[in-house]
């Protein structure tokens, strides 16, 4: 007897997440630009007090779009800490690079309209202690919804292997209202070591 054919069960989770996408993205536009600045200010704080950032030494870190968490604050700490920070570079066939950015890295606006460096050293997916994650989306299982176009789960696919939370951890920040019910997570999804919100939602639904 024949297995089901996953196509199927691949279909019915992309409409699903789909719908995800724009109910969240409809929440996240109603926060005011205040609301968004506070809120970010905040998760920036939890992230720069915690124990795994305190211990790592590289940091990648995406670069925000208008409406996404602000992570300039996070990057700044790490610089004053004297740790290295990468910035994700989008590449062919749905794969990413990091590339490193200082204070005087100039950045430009790539096709997608996301910030990149013009210029810095790589490192590997594999050497970099902390990843810092943009999201649409998200459960209390640490499962998430991105922007649909798999680099993150092609680029650390290799994490799907390891027995043990080691490195990088992958770390979503989102603000609460983000938050869904229930992900329905595909097999080739990779799982965030955590998820840091404006506020403790571990047990609400958004």
């Amino acid at each position: 007897m024949k297995k089901p054919r996953s196509p199927a069960i691949s279909l019915a989770s992309q409409e699903q997440q789909n719908e995800l996408r724009v109910r969240t993205l409809r929440r996240r536009n109603r926060l005011t630009p205040d609301e968004s600045a506070y809120a970010s200010e905040k998760i920036a704080g939890s992230v720069c007090h915690s124990t795994w950032f305190q211990r790592s030494k590289n940091i990648a870190c995406y670069l925000p779009m208008a409406g996404e968490v602000d992570t300039w604050r996070i990057i700044a700490r790490a610089w004053s800490m004297k740790k290295r920070v990468f910035a994700p570079i989008i590449q062919k066939r749905k794969h990413m690079t990091f590339q490193e950015i200082t204070p005087d890295t100039a950045l430009y606006l790539n096709s997608f309209g996301i910030y990149e460096p013009r210029h810095g050293k790589f490192i590997a997916a594999q050497r970099l202690d902390v990843v810092i994650t943009p999201l649409l989306a998200f459960d209390s299982n640490n499962h998430r919804i991105g922007f649909g176009g798999g680099y993150f789960d092609r680029t650390f696919a290799f994490l799907k292997y390891r027995t043990m939370f080691y490195r990088p951890k992958l770390i979503g920040v989102a603000f609460a209202c983000q938050k869904v019910e229930k992900i329905a997570a595909n097999p080739w999804d990779i799982r965030l070591f955590r998820i840091v919100t404006d506020i403790d939602c571990k047990n609400g639904q958004a």
